[in-house]
């Protein structure tokens, strides 16, 4: 069972840090781009820390309040119901 829940966090986090390059250079060339209810969604279902990492490595949503708050929050939560879990 743990296997497969690291798994599947390494796979959405890939993905979180994946979406935010693809978001990134649509930005850069003016395209159509991924919507942020799609960008924070990712994030609430355990892409946090790759959100995290693209933001930072790709300078991408870095001035949005709701990336730069709200993802490192969803984080907390995400790590505090982990703990919560553990422990129980």
């Amino acid at each position: 069972m743990l296997k497969v829940v690291f798994t599947y966090l390494l796979i959405i986090n890939l993905l979180g840090f994946l979406i935010m390059f693809i978001d990134k250079q649509r930005a850069i060339h003016k395209e159509w781009r991924i919507p942020e209810k799609t960008l924070i969604g990712i994030s609430i279902f355990g892409g946090s820390i790759g959100m995290l990492i693209g933001m930072s490595s790709f300078r991408h949503k870095t001035k949005h309040k709701k990336f730069t708050i709200g993802v490192p929050f969803i984080l907390l939560m995400q790590i505090f119901i982990a703990i919560l879990y553990l422990n129980y």
